[in-house]
Protein backbone atom coordinates (compact mmCIF):
# COMPACT_ATOMS: atom_id res chain seq x y z
CA UNK A 1 0.00 0.00 0.00
CA UNK A 2 2.78 2.42 1.32
CA UNK A 3 4.55 1.64 -2.45
CA UNK A 4 1.51 2.07 -4.29
CA UNK A 5 1.10 5.97 -1.94
CA UNK A 6 4.60 6.30 -3.13
CA UNK A 7 4.71 5.43 -7.00
CA UNK A 8 1.23 7.41 -7.05
CA UNK A 9 3.02 10.86 -5.28
CA UNK A 10 5.61 10.38 -8.11
CA UNK A 11 3.70 10.64 -10.89
CA UNK A 12 1.62 13.16 -9.28
CA UNK A 13 4.96 15.34 -8.99
CA UNK A 14 6.19 14.92 -11.96
CA UNK A 15 3.28 15.35 -13.87
CA UNK A 16 2.58 19.14 -11.82
CA UNK A 17 6.42 20.22 -12.79
CA UNK A 18 6.10 18.72 -16.18
CA UNK A 19 2.59 20.84 -16.51
CA UNK A 20 4.32 24.11 -15.13
CA UNK A 21 6.91 23.93 -17.75
CA UNK A 22 4.94 23.27 -20.19
CA UNK A 23 2.40 26.39 -19.61
CA UNK A 24 5.66 28.24 -19.56
CA UNK A 25 6.27 27.96 -23.11
CA UNK A 26 2.63 28.82 -24.24
CA UNK A 27 2.78 31.85 -22.45
CA UNK A 28 5.94 32.77 -24.55
CA UNK A 29 3.80 31.42 -27.82
CA UNK A 30 0.96 33.52 -26.67
CA UNK A 31 3.73 36.75 -25.89
CA UNK A 32 5.46 36.70 -29.11
CA UNK A 33 3.41 35.26 -31.85
CA UNK A 34 -0.11 36.54 -30.73
CA UNK A 35 0.78 39.44 -28.97
CA UNK A 36 -1.26 38.67 -25.84
CA UNK A 37 -0.84 41.21 -22.75
CA UNK A 38 1.32 39.42 -19.82
CA UNK A 39 -0.74 41.33 -17.42
CA UNK A 40 -4.09 40.48 -19.21
CA UNK A 41 -2.98 36.51 -18.90
CA UNK A 42 -2.38 36.59 -15.33
CA UNK A 43 -5.32 38.15 -14.19
CA UNK A 44 -7.47 36.02 -16.39
CA UNK A 45 -5.28 33.03 -14.94
CA UNK A 46 -5.70 33.99 -11.57
CA UNK A 47 -9.34 34.78 -11.79
CA UNK A 48 -10.53 31.72 -13.62
CA UNK A 49 -8.18 29.37 -11.24
CA UNK A 50 -9.52 31.28 -8.04
CA UNK A 51 -12.66 30.81 -8.85
CA UNK A 52 -12.81 27.05 -9.83
CA UNK A 53 -10.90 26.56 -6.50
CA UNK A 54 -13.03 27.85 -4.52
CA UNK A 55 -16.12 25.82 -6.33
CA UNK A 56 -13.61 23.22 -5.71
CA UNK A 57 -14.05 23.64 -1.91
CA UNK A 58 -17.56 24.10 -1.53
CA UNK A 59 -18.10 20.70 -3.14
CA UNK A 60 -16.21 19.33 -0.80
CA UNK A 61 -18.53 21.20 1.67
CA UNK A 62 -15.31 23.23 2.91
CA UNK A 63 -16.98 26.94 4.59
CA UNK A 64 -14.84 29.01 1.96
CA UNK A 65 -15.63 32.19 4.69
CA UNK A 66 -13.42 30.41 7.64
CA UNK A 67 -10.31 32.06 6.55
CA UNK A 68 -11.60 35.91 7.04
CA UNK A 69 -12.68 35.20 11.00
CA UNK A 70 -9.33 35.66 12.23
CA UNK A 71 -7.71 39.37 11.87
CA UNK A 72 -4.46 37.46 12.02
CA UNK A 73 -5.54 35.29 9.11
CA UNK A 74 -6.86 37.99 6.90
CA UNK A 75 -3.80 39.67 7.07
CA UNK A 76 -1.70 36.72 6.58
CA UNK A 77 -4.05 35.94 3.15
CA UNK A 78 -3.83 39.28 1.92
CA UNK A 79 -0.06 39.90 2.27
CA UNK A 80 0.33 36.10 0.58
CA UNK A 81 -2.25 36.81 -2.06
CA UNK A 82 -0.21 40.06 -3.81
CA UNK A 83 3.51 39.34 -2.12
CA UNK A 84 3.10 35.39 -2.78
CA UNK A 85 0.78 34.16 -5.13
CA UNK A 86 0.53 37.28 -7.92
CA UNK A 87 4.26 37.96 -7.62
CA UNK A 88 5.37 34.72 -8.11
CA UNK A 89 3.26 34.32 -11.38
CA UNK A 90 3.66 37.91 -12.76
CA UNK A 91 7.52 37.93 -12.54
CA UNK A 92 7.56 34.81 -13.88
CA UNK A 93 5.81 35.40 -17.00
CA UNK A 94 6.91 38.83 -17.46
CA UNK A 95 10.40 37.18 -17.12
CA UNK A 96 9.33 34.64 -20.11
CA UNK A 97 8.52 37.55 -21.94
CA UNK A 98 11.76 39.47 -21.85
CA UNK A 99 13.43 36.20 -22.52
CA UNK A 100 12.30 33.21 -22.61
CA UNK A 101 10.62 30.20 -20.84
CA UNK A 102 13.86 28.28 -20.90
CA UNK A 103 15.85 30.44 -19.11
CA UNK A 104 13.02 31.79 -17.10
CA UNK A 105 12.02 28.67 -15.43
CA UNK A 106 16.10 27.83 -14.61
CA UNK A 107 16.08 31.61 -12.51
CA UNK A 108 12.99 30.95 -10.93
CA UNK A 109 14.67 27.82 -9.17
CA UNK A 110 17.48 30.11 -7.69
CA UNK A 111 15.01 30.13 -5.07
CA UNK A 112 15.74 26.96 -3.05
CA UNK A 113 19.19 28.77 -2.74
CA UNK A 114 17.30 31.83 -1.58
CA UNK A 115 15.18 29.68 0.78
CA UNK A 116 18.43 27.77 2.29
CA UNK A 117 20.20 31.62 2.85
CA UNK A 118 17.05 32.62 4.50
CA UNK A 119 16.41 29.66 7.15
CA UNK A 120 20.51 29.83 7.51
CA UNK A 121 19.99 33.23 9.38
CA UNK A 122 16.82 32.48 10.83
CA UNK A 123 18.24 29.63 12.98
CA UNK A 124 21.69 31.94 12.83
CA UNK A 125 23.87 28.48 11.87
CA UNK A 126 26.58 28.17 8.70
CA UNK A 127 25.31 26.25 5.70
CA UNK A 128 26.43 22.91 5.37
CA UNK A 129 29.59 22.50 3.30
CA UNK A 130 26.84 20.67 0.49
CA UNK A 131 25.05 23.73 1.11
CA UNK A 132 28.00 25.85 0.09
CA UNK A 133 28.66 24.19 -2.80
CA UNK A 134 24.71 24.36 -3.80
CA UNK A 135 25.15 28.25 -3.82
CA UNK A 136 28.84 28.01 -5.77
CA UNK A 137 26.99 26.14 -8.39
CA UNK A 138 23.60 28.29 -8.28
CA UNK A 139 25.88 31.67 -8.80
CA UNK A 140 28.21 29.79 -11.43
CA UNK A 141 24.75 28.98 -13.84
CA UNK A 142 23.15 32.46 -13.50
CA UNK A 143 26.34 33.62 -14.81
CA UNK A 144 26.69 31.13 -17.31
CA UNK A 145 23.08 31.39 -18.39
CA UNK A 146 23.07 35.35 -18.52
CA UNK A 147 26.50 35.95 -19.91
CA UNK A 148 27.26 32.81 -21.78
CA UNK A 149 30.40 32.73 -19.87
CA UNK A 150 31.49 36.19 -21.56
CA UNK A 151 31.51 38.48 -18.30
CA UNK A 152 31.59 41.75 -20.67
CA UNK A 153 28.40 40.78 -22.18
CA UNK A 154 24.46 39.87 -21.09
CA UNK A 155 23.17 36.48 -23.22
CA UNK A 156 19.74 38.33 -21.49
CA UNK A 157 18.47 42.26 -21.19
CA UNK A 158 19.19 43.51 -17.41
CA UNK A 159 15.30 43.71 -17.36
CA UNK A 160 14.60 39.90 -18.01
CA UNK A 161 17.61 39.24 -15.36
CA UNK A 162 15.63 41.46 -13.15
CA UNK A 163 12.26 39.81 -13.13
CA UNK A 164 14.22 36.65 -13.26
CA UNK A 165 15.90 37.19 -9.90
CA UNK A 166 12.16 38.43 -8.57
CA UNK A 167 10.89 35.43 -9.82
CA UNK A 168 13.19 33.41 -7.85
CA UNK A 169 12.86 35.83 -4.71
CA UNK A 170 8.89 35.78 -5.47
CA UNK A 171 9.08 31.78 -5.02
CA UNK A 172 11.14 31.20 -2.12
CA UNK A 173 8.69 34.02 -0.31
CA UNK A 174 5.59 32.24 -2.17
CA UNK A 175 6.96 28.52 -0.48
CA UNK A 176 7.81 30.29 3.15
CA UNK A 177 5.06 32.51 4.37
CA UNK A 178 1.88 30.54 4.02
CA UNK A 179 3.23 27.81 6.18
CA UNK A 180 0.86 29.14 8.89
CA UNK A 181 -2.14 29.32 7.07
CA UNK A 182 -2.14 26.09 5.53
CA UNK A 183 -1.79 24.51 9.18
CA UNK A 184 -5.01 26.33 10.17
CA UNK A 185 -6.89 25.84 6.17
CA UNK A 186 -7.30 23.51 3.62
CA UNK A 187 -4.77 24.35 1.09
CA UNK A 188 -7.40 24.61 -1.69
CA UNK A 189 -8.79 27.32 0.01
CA UNK A 190 -5.80 28.91 0.88
CA UNK A 191 -5.20 29.10 -2.92
CA UNK A 192 -8.30 29.54 -4.02
CA UNK A 193 -8.66 32.86 -2.11
CA UNK A 194 -5.44 33.97 -2.96
CA UNK A 195 -5.21 33.64 -6.79
CA UNK A 196 -8.49 34.84 -6.61
CA UNK A 197 -7.28 38.37 -4.77
CA UNK A 198 -4.58 38.27 -6.81
CA UNK A 199 -6.18 38.60 -10.06
CA UNK A 200 -8.61 41.21 -8.70
CA UNK A 201 -5.45 43.61 -8.00
CA UNK A 202 -3.98 42.76 -10.96
CA UNK A 203 -7.49 43.47 -12.52
CA UNK A 204 -6.96 47.52 -11.49
CA UNK A 205 -3.97 47.81 -13.97
CA UNK A 206 -5.31 45.46 -17.02
CA UNK A 207 -8.89 44.72 -16.92
CA UNK A 208 -9.80 41.24 -18.69
CA UNK A 209 -12.26 42.70 -20.72
CA UNK A 210 -9.42 45.06 -22.18
CA UNK A 211 -8.62 42.39 -24.70
CA UNK A 212 -6.02 42.27 -27.05
CA UNK A 213 -3.57 40.54 -29.48
CA UNK A 214 -4.39 37.72 -32.32
CA UNK A 215 -7.40 35.71 -31.67
CA UNK A 216 -7.66 32.29 -33.54
CA UNK A 217 -7.68 28.65 -32.62
CA UNK A 218 -4.23 28.45 -31.08
CA UNK A 219 -4.69 31.57 -28.88
CA UNK A 220 -8.37 30.02 -27.49
CA UNK A 221 -6.71 26.47 -26.58
CA UNK A 222 -3.29 27.60 -25.36
CA UNK A 223 -5.13 29.68 -22.65
CA UNK A 224 -7.40 27.18 -21.79
CA UNK A 225 -4.37 25.25 -21.32
CA UNK A 226 -2.75 27.58 -18.93
CA UNK A 227 -5.70 27.72 -16.61
CA UNK A 228 -6.28 24.35 -16.84
CA UNK A 229 -3.56 22.51 -17.05
CA UNK A 230 -1.14 25.13 -16.51
CA UNK A 231 -2.77 26.36 -12.99
CA UNK A 232 -5.39 23.84 -11.64
CA UNK A 233 -4.26 20.45 -12.54
CA UNK A 234 -0.69 21.23 -11.56
CA UNK A 235 -1.49 22.91 -7.87
CA UNK A 236 -3.83 20.05 -7.52
CA UNK A 237 -1.71 17.00 -8.29
CA UNK A 238 1.61 18.96 -6.59
CA UNK A 239 -0.47 19.00 -3.39
CA UNK A 240 -1.76 15.49 -3.09
CA UNK A 241 1.85 14.69 -3.98
CA UNK A 242 3.02 16.76 -0.98
CA UNK A 243 0.39 14.52 0.99
CA UNK A 244 1.67 11.19 -0.30
CA UNK A 245 5.43 11.62 0.00
CA UNK A 246 6.05 14.89 1.64
CA UNK A 247 7.56 18.56 0.51
CA UNK A 248 10.53 17.28 0.30
CA UNK A 249 10.61 14.51 -2.36
CA UNK A 250 7.65 16.58 -3.91
CA UNK A 251 10.33 19.93 -4.29
CA UNK A 252 13.00 17.51 -5.61
CA UNK A 253 11.02 16.01 -8.23
CA UNK A 254 9.58 19.58 -8.73
CA UNK A 255 12.74 20.08 -10.55
CA UNK A 256 10.79 18.51 -13.90
CA UNK A 257 9.45 21.85 -14.19
CA UNK A 258 12.70 23.75 -15.80
CA UNK A 259 14.19 20.96 -17.85
CA UNK A 260 10.60 20.45 -19.57
CA UNK A 261 10.23 23.99 -20.29
CA UNK A 262 13.34 23.70 -21.42
CA UNK A 263 13.29 20.90 -23.52
CA UNK A 264 9.96 22.05 -24.84
CA UNK A 265 10.89 25.73 -25.58
CA UNK A 266 14.44 24.29 -27.77
CA UNK A 267 12.61 21.87 -29.66
CA UNK A 268 9.16 23.61 -30.10
CA UNK A 269 10.10 27.43 -30.30
CA UNK A 270 13.35 27.15 -31.11
CA UNK A 271 14.55 29.08 -28.92
CA UNK A 272 18.67 29.23 -29.22
CA UNK A 273 20.18 27.55 -26.52
CA UNK A 274 24.04 26.60 -26.32
CA UNK A 275 25.75 24.28 -24.52
CA UNK A 276 27.16 27.16 -22.09
CA UNK A 277 23.57 27.72 -21.56
CA UNK A 278 22.75 23.99 -20.69
CA UNK A 279 25.73 23.76 -18.72
CA UNK A 280 24.05 26.73 -16.38
CA UNK A 281 21.13 25.41 -16.23
CA UNK A 282 22.37 22.10 -15.14
CA UNK A 283 24.12 23.77 -12.52
CA UNK A 284 21.17 25.84 -11.27
CA UNK A 285 18.82 22.62 -11.34
CA UNK A 286 21.70 20.61 -9.66
CA UNK A 287 21.72 23.01 -6.50
CA UNK A 288 17.75 21.25 -6.07
CA UNK A 289 19.35 17.78 -5.60
CA UNK A 290 22.29 18.72 -3.31
CA UNK A 291 19.31 20.73 -1.07
CA UNK A 292 17.44 18.09 -0.60
CA UNK A 293 20.38 16.03 0.31
CA UNK A 294 21.84 18.04 3.08
CA UNK A 295 18.01 18.44 4.28
CA UNK A 296 18.18 14.63 4.49
CA UNK A 297 21.25 13.93 6.43
CA UNK A 298 20.09 16.98 8.88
Amino acid sequence: MATSHTFKGIVLAVTAATLWGVSGTYGQFLFEQRHINVEWLIAVRMLSAGVLFLLFSLLKKDNIWSIWRQKTDRLQLLIFSICGMLAVQYTYFAAVKHSNAATATVLQYLGPILIAVYLAFKYKRLPAPIEYLAIFLAVLGTFLLVTHGDPSTLAVSNTAMFLGIASALALAFYTLYPLQLLHRHHATLVIGWAMLLGGIVLSFFKAPWDIEGIWDSYTFSYIAFIIAFGTLIPFYAYLTAVKLIGAQKSSLLASAEPLSATIIAVLWLQVPFTTVDWIGSICIISTIFLLSMAKSSN
